[in-house]
């Protein structure tokens, strides 16, 4: 990846935004297994080209920096800190690196900075698929381990908010727990196997032919139906589906305005990871194509 500091930040931090890792061949990590194959793939073969300015990664550099200070402090003799597993799954190698493993609990902790807005909806499924993996690597390799936790620190986390607002987080920094079962375990194993024969079966292929990655790994919002008044600019209700919009219709139509003359306008959901977060969109044909960049 090419790093760029076109808003002159400081040298050190485009030296710690350069400090990328080698991409191996035929070895996945974890991280990237949480992506959609074609986003996978395309920084894979564009790792080159890719360009990130440094200012655009502020984030992550906040995230490394958090890592470096919790990685400086002596672990007990039952843990194990910052260690990079690796094992050998459907003839490729899977490596996964996690921030701490606690030999007497059977826990996995790993540090993130993520939105108060992720707290508040409760979003955790990426945060647990890619713990339980860590969990079943470990197992593989003779360690017991069946729990997981989060330690989120709240890049934007508001004092005021937390004392006006009942649903808030109260505090900057949250723990979010998992517990993971034989059955949670069996559907790792599963999914590990689907997801690389979609791996094997997208390597054959070019750029533009690798299916686009599913709406959930695009961070879609969704599509809406707006049902509007012919000729006016807002919607009298935006819903989730066509069959709820029409319902609308029916309704207003008798208990409003009969004689109104309404439509139905569908607006497409927009593509969260796509436009703001993935590195290799200007290589992608459906980011190209949907956003107006074809070339």
């Amino acid at each position: 990846m090419k790093i760029t500091n076109k808003n002159n930040l400081p040298t050190p931090f485009v030296g710690m935004a350069s400090r990328d890792y080698q991409i191996a061949p035929n070895e996945y990590r974890v991280t990237s297994l949480l992506k959609g194959i074609k986003e996978t793939l395309l920084e894979r073969r564009h790792s080159e080209e890719i360009e990130r300015d440094v200012s655009d990664m502020i984030w992550l550099l906040f995230g490394t920096a958090v890592h470096g200070i919790l990685e400086q402090q002596q672990e007990s003799s039952t843990q194990l800190k910052e260690n990079r597993i690796k094992i050998d799954f459907d003839g490729y190698v899977l490596s996964g690196q996690f921030d701490l493993y606690d030999d007497a609990t059977h826990t996995v902790t790993d540090y993130k900075t993520a939105s108060v807005w992720k707290i508040i909806f409760g979003n955790f499924e990426e945060w647990r698929r890619q713990t339980l993996i860590y969990c079943y690597m470990l197992r593989k390799i003779g360690f017991k381990a069946d729990k997981a936790e989060i330690v989120a620190l709240l890049k934007d986390h508001s004092k005021r908010d937390a004392k006006i607002k009942a649903d808030y987080p109260q505090l900057p920094v949250q723990v979010v727990k998992f517990y993971f079962t034989d059955a949670d375990f069996k559907e790792c194993e599963e999914w590990l196997h689907r997801k690389f024969r979609e791996i094997s079966n997208a390597e054959a292929l070019e750029d533009n032919a690798i299916p686009a990655c599913a709406p959930e790994d695009r961070y879609n919002t969704g599509d809406k139906y707006a049902v509007m008044k012919k000729g006016n600019k807002k919607a009298l209700r935006v819903v989730n589906t066509e069959s709820e919009a029409q319902s609308y219709i029916e309704w207003y139509k008798q208990n409003k305005d009969n004689a109104s003359t309404l439509e139905i306008v569908k607006r497409a959901g927009e593509d969260k990871k796509c436009v703001d977060y993935c590195s290799c969109c200007e290589f992608c044909d459906y980011y190209k194509g949907k956003y107006g960049k074809e070339e």
